[in-house]
């Protein structure tokens, strides 16, 4: 009878098993590799959050307007605060969105599908920041200062 070499993984398996003193099984090759069902539940596990996209987003347009990773790190500080970067966000006043626009329809001035639109409320947001503040990192130190910016 033929013994077949052992792959690297079944070795250290054996390996294990011999130095706890318990038996243990190959596993053939077969059943060792990954299936296209499990290749594709991990590839669908991977989809980033409506946050993560949001965020993603905002960093873009932030390093277009030239502030450094400091100030966007302070945005994301202020609007998870705000919003946790939900575009549909809303609150008992009237805020809205992920800056939190109060009344909403402020963020009209930015586009017309302020309402569901991530990118146009960043837009707005940011445009609101530099006139107001400057920077996300003076508006994060207004809103730590007062509960608001």
């Amino acid at each position: 009878m033929a013994v077949k070499p052992l792959r690297r993984s079944a070795t250290l398996v054996l390996a294990a098993s011999l130095t706890f003193g318990v038996l243990a099984e190959t596993v053939p090759a077969e059943a060792a590799a990954p299936t296209k069902a499990t290749v594709t539940v991990k590839a669908a596990a991977k989809k980033p959050t409506r946050a993560q996209r949001n965020k993603a987003i905002a960093k873009r347009m932030v390093a277009k307007r030239g502030w450094s990773t400091r100030q966007y790190n302070c945005l994301v500080k202020l609007w998870n605060r705000e919003s946790h970067w939900n575009h549909k966000a809303g609150s008992p006043s009237g805020a809205y969105g992920i800056p939190q626009a109060l009344p909403g329809s402020k963020m009209r001035s930015a586009g017309k599908d302020w309402r569901t639109n991530p990118q146009t409320q960043i837009k707005w947001g940011l445009r609101y920041i530099k006139g107001r503040y400057g920077t996300p990192c003076r508006a994060l130190g207004h809103s730590n200062a007062r509960g608001w910016y």
